[in-house]
């Protein structure tokens, strides 16, 4: 079987931004595969399998859930680093003020409900998570 170039292994492979179970279990599987061959791997599936680590690391990052033994503040911190989304970003749909973000994330004060209803529209989770 004659060796592809990294342009036909991507042809073949069809990467993108993993959206679906899916698509991440598709990705995963020739990830999976990749990381089998080892050394007998050539340049162009290294390159190809370090660029589907890092789709499958995207993924993750954006649907990682936080822990459920957590406080509403350290569910509220994990999903605002996991997320990557810039705390001011809560500032004016939740929270208005700088000083009650501070707050919220520190445990020094209660998400109310509305809050937590607003949370669950950004971060696409129950609010439940942050009551």
């Amino acid at each position: 079987m004659p060796t592809m170039q990294y342009d036909d292994l991507l042809r073949d492979v069809s990467p993108e931004v993993i959206e679906t179970e899916k698509q991440f279990e598709a990705i995963s599987q020739r990830f999976g595969m990749l990381v089998r061959k080892g050394r007998n791997r050539t340049v162009a599936e290294n390159k190809l399998m370090r660029l589907l680590g890092l789709l499958i690391e995207d993924y993750d990052r954006r649907h990682a859930m936080p822990p459920d033994d957590g406080t509403p503040a350290d569910r509220l911190r994990f999903l605002t680093d996991h997320s990557e989304k810039p705390t001011n970003q809560l500032l004016q749909p939740v929270f208005g003020q700088r000083s009650h973000i501070h707050e919220a994330l520190t445990g020094k004060r209660e998400i109310s409900l509305a809050q937590a209803r607003k949370l669950g529209e950004i971060f696409h989770v129950s609010p439940r998570l942050f009551v």
